[in-house]
């Protein structure tokens, strides 16, 4: 059981963990672009439809926010906040829903800036009176959020935060690390008067792994024209980087580093192919799949990480695995019927459960079947993991 049916790529096992994902067949075809120079017309043209078509995905339509497509991960945006957006001893506040909240918040600390974490338990998500008090408390140059945590699957509510910031600290800026949540999850850059929103090339967008993806609003872009000292990072500044993004959006050439050029046709691919229908429709499809996807899941007698309905992502659904089993163990049994999931990674439960990724063309192209062979192969598994276990007995 592969993707050899489905796809016209070389038979391999689906690819359903939560980023990388499965890739289209046209996206990798675009990533075997004939090389061209990076200053030349033709790239020009391309990678400037991509930076316009990013701001398509965002549904911003402010000439003053400004996207930065860069070589590196979805990590390296975090470094793009915390070196441009704030300076060395401003005070930010983080909400925690997992693995990624940590890392943020010790990419600030290794900035010089002042990281507080508001923790929920695992599984859940900082509620909004424990917020208000937090920001009522002292004054937040910025508040973080991850969209969705790819550690535990939990799901935040970004109205909600941005209509509390604009009642309580409208001041303070709005980062949102969308990785795991851009392409899959309902997100209205303007509407949420979201400052900052960064995500990866990688996942529900669609492509390959190496590009670092940022939108920011004309109010984080005044934040870093303001700054009082240098950016903290000479790679990742904007300094550098402005420039460069705003004339390749009018597609003149421009250069600080060289652009992976390949990646960004393959961008661009993908871009057009998202951009080709409503976003309301895609959403809906990952919600639609997502509750089959979690429907199984109960049917297994599996809890989620995230508990709570409310506080379940679309893209991914993060389960418990049966009482003693661990993911060594049930893992290999999935990939030898051609499906790969992920381990756990949030630290305190990592021995417990296992991820599945729903997202992007796996979710959007019910014909590939990846959705229901991933789901079969599941139960498959556990049932024979559980089996051998009996046996031995």
């Amino acid at each position: 059981m592969s993707t050899e049916k489905a796809t016209g790529q070389p038979p391999h096992p689906a690819l359903l963990i939560p980023g990388p994902i499965e890739l289209d067949d046209d996206v990798v075809q675009s990533m075997s672009h004939y090389a061209e120079s990076h200053v030349g017309v033709p790239f020009c043209n391309t990678f400037g439809e991509t930076l316009s078509m990013l701001r398509k995905l965002f549904q911003t339509t402010s000439p003053q926010s400004q996207p930065f497509v860069i070589a590196g991960s979805g990590t390296l945006g975090w470094d793009m906040v915390a070196a441009n957006v704030v300076e060395p001893g401003d005070e930010v506040l983080v909400l925690h829903t997992g693995y990624f909240a940590d890392s943020f918040a010790d990419c600030f600390e290794t900035y010089g800036i002042k990281a507080t974490q508001l923790k929920a338990p695992v599984g859940d998500r900082p509620q909004l009176p424990e917020i208000e008090k937090a920001l009522t408390s002292k004054k937040y140059k910025a508040l973080t959020v991850t969209h969705v945590d790819t550690s535990t699957g939990v799901l935040s509510h970004l109205q909600s935060l941005s209509e509390l910031l604009a009642r309580v600290s409208p001041s303070t800026l709005f980062i949102v690390d969308g990785v795991c949540s851009v392409g899959c999850e309902e997100l209205h850059f303007d509407n949420l008067r979201i400052d900052v929103c960064l995500t990866a090339s990688q996942k529900a967008i669609g492509c390959a792994p190496g590009l670092s993806i940022v939108m920011c609003s004309g109010r984080a872009m005044e934040s870093f024209h303001n700054r009082k000292s240098r950016p903290g990072s000479y790679y990742g500044s904007f300094r550098n980087w402005l420039p460069i993004m705003q004339n390749y959006e009018t597609k003149k050439p421009s250069y600080f580093a060289t652009p992976p050029t390949q990646l960004v046709h393959a961008l661009h691919t993908t871009l057009t192919q998202v951009l080709s229908r409503p976003l309301s429709e895609r959403f809906e499809q990952h919600k639609k799949m997502s509750q089959k996807v979690k429907k199984a899941v109960a049917d297994l007698g599996l809890d989620q990480v995230a508990s709570k309905p409310e506080n379940q992502a679309n893209g991914m659904t993060a389960m418990y695995l049966p009482e003693g089993l661990t993911p060594p163990e049930i893992l290999p049994s999935l990939a030898k019927k051609g499906v790969v999931f992920a381990g756990g990674l949030h630290r305190e439960i990592a021995s417990k459960y296992i991820r599945f990724g729903h997202m992007g063309v796996s979710v959007m192209d019910e014909g590939r079947g990846d959705i229901e062979r991933a789901i079969e192969a599941l139960r498959e598994g556990l049932a024979e993991v559980q089996r051998e276990r009996g046996d031995k007995s």
